[in-house]
This record gives C-alpha cells, sequence and structure tokens, in this order.
C-alpha cells in the first residue's frame, strides 16, 4: 500500500493517545507496512477504542463577543487534562447550528476528545441581532477566530498547539465553519463541514418549503418556513433581492476561491434527503465542485449519504472518521457507520498556496 494512501485512511498517523487505547490495538503502527493490508480498521475496534476511553472533561467559560455580549463557550478537554498535566494539545472549535446553543453542541463529541487527546470548543456565538441565528455574521466569525485565544486565556493552564486548530461544524455551523476557512485562511489546518448551506440566499428562498415537524406542529407555529425567513430577514436586514451583498457575506460560495487556494483540508459531508437544508446538491454539492474546478489539487474530500440532517456528525455515528482524516483521531476510527460516498482529491498531487 503506497504511503499516500495510508495518510489518506488515516491509518498513518501519529498516536499520541496510545495507552489509552490498548484494548482496540496494539500500536497505532503495524511493524510493517505490508502487515496494514489485512488490518484496516473495523466498527468494532472502534466501538472498543471509545468504551475504552475515560469520559469527557467539561469546562465552561465566558467571554465577550465582537459587541461586547457575554457569552458562554463550552471546552471539552481529554480526561485527566488538568493544571499539573497539561501538554500542548489540538483545538477544535465547533459552531453550533440554527437555533440551538454550544451546550447542545457538546452531545456531539462523547468521549472522543479522551480518545484523541484534543480540546473542543463550542460557542455560544451571537449574530449581527439575534443570539442562536447567527447565519455567519462577520462579527461571529471573528469570535470563532479568536477562541484559541479566549480559551487560553480564561484557562491559563491549557496549552493549545496552535499548529494545530480545526474547525468541525454541521447546519449553520457547518455554515459559520467554511467561512472561518475563507475568512481567516491561515489560522486552520482542517475544516469538516456536515450538511450546511453554501448559498445563503437559496437558504431563504427554500424556507417556505420546510416541513413542520412534530414539535412544530404541537406548539402550532405554523409555516414554519415563512418564521425563518422572518428571523433572517432581521438578522441580515433585508431580502437576497434587497440585500444581495449581505446575504453573498453569509455565504461559502463567495469564499470558495480563498478556500480552495488556502490548501486547507476540507471535508463537505452532505445528505442527498436532507430536510433541512433543500437541494444539497447546490449547497455543499456545489461548493465540493466550485472548490475542485478553482484548485484542482485542494485537499477537499467530499462524502455523500442519505442520512438524516447532520446525523453523520455524532460520536456514535462518523464523526470519529471525520476526525481520524484530519489526523485527530487513529486509524482505527476511521471506519464507515453510515454509507457515503467518498469523492477524494487527486492521488499523488500536491496542493501549494499561491
Amino acid at each position: 500500500m503506497a504511503t499516500a494512501s495510508l495518510i489518506q485512511t488515516g491509518l498513518l498517523r501519529a498516536c499520541p493517545f496510545a495507552a489509552l487505547l490498548v484494548s482496540a490495538s496494539a500500536a497505532c503502527l503495524p511493524a510493517d507496512v505490508n502487515s496494514l493490508e489485512n488490518s484496516q480498521p473495523t466498527t468494532q475496534d472502534a466501538q472498543a477504542a471509545t468504551l475504552e476511553a475515560q469520559p469527557t472533561r467539561h469546562v465552561t467559560i465566558t467571554y465577550t463577543t465582537y459587541d461586547g455580549h457575554r457569552r458562554n463557550a463550552y471546552v471539552l478537554l481529554p480526561h485527566g487534562y488538568g493544571p499539573g498535566h497539561n501538554p500542548a494539545i489540538p483545538l477544535v472549535i465547533s459552531p453550533h447550528g440554527r437555533g440551538v446553543d454550544g451546550k447542545i453542541n457538546t452531545r456531539r463529541w462523547g468521549t472522543l476528545p479522551t480518545a484523541g487527546n484534543f480540546a473542543v470548543v463550542n460557542p455560544d456565538g451571537y449574530g449581527r441581532l439575534l443570539s442562536l441565528h447567527s447565519w455567519g455574521y462577520r462579527g461571529q466569525i471573528a469570535d470563532l477566530a479568536r477562541m484559541p485565544a479566549l480559551v487560553e486565556a480564561k484557562l491559563p493552564w491549557l496549552h493549545i498547539d496552535r499548529s494545530r486548530l480545526y474547525a468541525i461544524g454541521g447546519s449553520m455551523g457547518a455554515q459559520e465553519t467554511l467561512l472561518l476557512v475563507g475568512r481567516y485562511p491561515h489560522l486552520l489546518a482542517g475544516a469538516v463541514a456536515v450538511d450546511g448551506p453554501a448559498d445563503f440566499a437559496l437558504q431563504y428562498h427554500n424556507f417556505p418549503r420546510l416541513k413542520c415537524d412534530a414539535e412544530c406542529l404541537s406548539r402550532g407555529w405554523g409555516p414554519i418556513g415563512l418564521g425563518k425567513q422572518k428571523l433572517a430577514r432581521r438578522e441580515i436586514g433585508g431580502t437576497p433581492a434587497t440585500v444581495a451583498a449581505k446575504f453573498a457575506a453569509r455565504s461559502p460560495l463567495t469564499f470558495a476561491r480563498a478556500i480552495a487556494k488556502s490548501c486547507v483540508p476540507v471535508q463537505i459531508w452532505w445528505s442527498r434527503t436532507d430536510e433541512t437544508v433543500l437541494d444539497p446538491a447546490l449547497q455543499s454539492g456545489r461548493m465540493f465542485r466550485t472548490l475542485r474546478r478553482m484548485n484542482p489539487h485542494a485537499p477537499v474530500d467530499e462524502y455523500v449519504g442519505d442520512w438524516p440532517h447532520t446525523q453523520a456528525m455524532r460520536h456514535e455515528t462518523d464523526l470519529g472518521r471525520m476526525l481520524a482524516g484530519l489526523g485527530l483521531l487513529p486509524g482505527e476510527f476511521a471506519v464507515e457507520h453510515l454509507d457515503a460516498v467518498h469523492h477524494g482529491p487527486p492521488a499523488q498531487e500536491r496542493c501549494s498556496k499561491p
């Protein structure tokens, strides 16, 4: 097996947390390369490694947003990490989805931060006017870029490896993850966007097509999509027809060239059956095609399946695989739980920054 293939599958990676994974695998790297042919990771390997990992430590901090609001951020740390045991570790910035907060976003991670020896910060954030519907406002993206400094200022015993900063988000969090790469192309070492809108004007036009689910019906919300349009008009300041530039500023497609030229490894996951981000082939699918066209050598991967909205981004499903692809987890986590068609970057090609 070629070295490039081993790297792409996540099997040839450093394993600083091997001690916690003893029962899952004897070592991260087999004694010789040939043995890898018969040692592909399995779901059982990943489950065993997850069960072996100790519970993640949760710490809540407060920070001041770009416009002076006091907000919470929820930091997940490896079990046992703290003063006296605090080497420099990677940090994942994880913006939450629309209508929920950072605390709810912490539920996606399980024991993975312990298994991979990395930290995750889940900030509540703030939009131009709305708290839970920031939808990629530039001030919110600036706050995401400040998260490493904010976390270290609040937790001075936490040491972050600034060469290993990542962003992973689903839905609106995916939108903001891609905007973070586009607006700050030298910040991140990798990013994953799951089921997010890439063209926010299209998402606005599609809102009336959203179905009212059981909770919506029980609360008597009525046409939920019209309510989302009303929120978007308030947050952004108009409609795509009246403030087109403001909608474009919140659309990752606007920053596609910057993302493609950044050479930041990006995974784009999207579901063909998404009932929240409608027309996903014109959202995430178009984003992938645009990035590939603008830079054929960009390290961009696409994963396409049929899962419910953002279901792939959970510790019980494929979040471990996403993290393994970024080098944050060892190879036993690089297994497929949900069927996904994978389109990777051209083999043996190296992305060169301009």
